[in-house]
C-alpha cells in the first residue's frame, strides 16, 4: 500500500487529522491508523436531524478509540462553503503547534473544496498537509458506508492562495462592524486609532486621507473587490461588497 510521506514530529508535536464526516468510515479511520494520528477532528453537520451521516459518528469514534486515537467533534454547516473554510481555519489555528493532515476524501464535494481552500490560504507555518484517500472498493450508498477499505493515500500539493495582509483584514472587520458601511472620515479616525496607517506630516488631515486611500481603500476596492466607495453629498461612504461579505465570513 502506498502512503503519504509524513513529517517526523518532535516530542511536542501531535499528528492531528481533520476529516469531514460524510458516508465514509474506512476512509477516515484507516488513514488515521496508518499515519499514526494522535487525534482526529471530525467535522460534523451542525443540525443532526438534517444529516444522514449521523449514524456513522459513533462507529468512527469506536474504531479510532480501539487504536488509542482521540476524537473531537467540530460543528459547522456542511452546505456552506465559507463556514466550512472558517471551521477548518479555526482548527488549523488552534492546532498550530502540531502537524495537521486534512482529509479531502471523507466528506461531500463542497467540503472537499472548502478544506483544500483552507489548506491553501492558512498554511502559514507549512505544517498543514491535505491528502486524498482512494477507496479499495466502492459500494454505492444504500444507507451504509459507500466504500470499503483503502487502496492508496495520496499527498496533495498545496499551492498558496493569497489572502489580504492583516491590516486589510482588520479594516474589513471595522467596516463590517459598522453595519457594512462607514464614512471615509470615520474610517480615517479608526484606521489611525488601530495603527492601520501612520501619519507624520505637517498637514496631518490631508496626509491621513492620502495614506488611507493608498494603503487601505485602494487595495480593498481595486485589488480585492471587497469594498466600494460612493460619494453622497459631501460625504464619501465605504461599503462592503458581496465578495467582501463572503470573505469576511472566514477571514475574520
Amino acid at each position: 500500500m502506498h502512503t503519504i510521506d509524513t513529517i517526523m514530529p518532535s516530542l511536542t508535536n501531535l499528528r492531528v487529522h481533520i476529516a469531514p464526516v460524510g458516508y465514509e468510515i474506512d476512509r477516515i479511520v484507516l488513514p488515521a491508523i496508518e499515519m499514526r494520528a494522535d487525534k482526529v477532528c471530525l467535522m460534523i453537520h451542525e443540525n443532526p436531524s438534517d444529516d444522514k451521516a449521523t449514524k456513522f459518528y459513533s462507529q468512527i469514534e469506536k474504531k479510532l478509540k480501539k487504536s488509542n486515537i482521540e476524537t473531537e467533534k467540530v460543528y459547522h454547516n456542511r452546505a456552506d462553503l465559507f463556514q466550512i473554510i472558517k471551521s477548518v481555519k479555526e482548527k488549523i489555528e488552534s492546532e498550530n503547534d502540531n502537524l495537521i493532515y486534512v482529509n479531502l476524501a471523507s466528506g461531500s464535494k463542497i467540503q472537499s473544496v472548502a478544506c483544500m481552500m483552507a489548506c491553501q490560504m492558512f498554511n502559514d507555518n507549512s505544517n498543514v498537509s491535505p491528502y486524498y484517500v482512494e477507496a479499495k472498493e466502492y459500494l454505492g450508498f444504500s444507507g451504509e458506508a459507500i466504500s470499503k477499505g483503502i487502496k492508496k493515500i495520496q499527498n496533495v500539493p498545496t499551492y498558496d492562495i493569497k489572502k489580504p495582509e492583516p491590516r486589510l483584514i482588520q479594516a474589513l472587520q471595522i467596516i463590517q462592524e459598522n453595519d457594512g458601511k462607514i464614512s471615509k472620515k470615520e474610517m480615517a479616525k479608526l484606521a489611525v486609532k488601530n495603527n492601520l496607517i501612520s501619519v507624520n506630516a505637517e498637514n496631518k488631515s490631508q496626509a491621513t486621507y492620502a495614506s488611507l486611500d493608498q494603503n487601505i481603500i485602494s487595495p480593498l476596492e481595486n485589488k480585492w473587490k471587497f469594498v466600494s466607495v460612493e460619494k453622497i453629498g459631501r460625504t464619501r461612504w465605504i461599503s462592503i461588497t458581496e465578495d467582501g461579505k463572503n470573505a469576511a465570513e472566514f477571514l475574520i
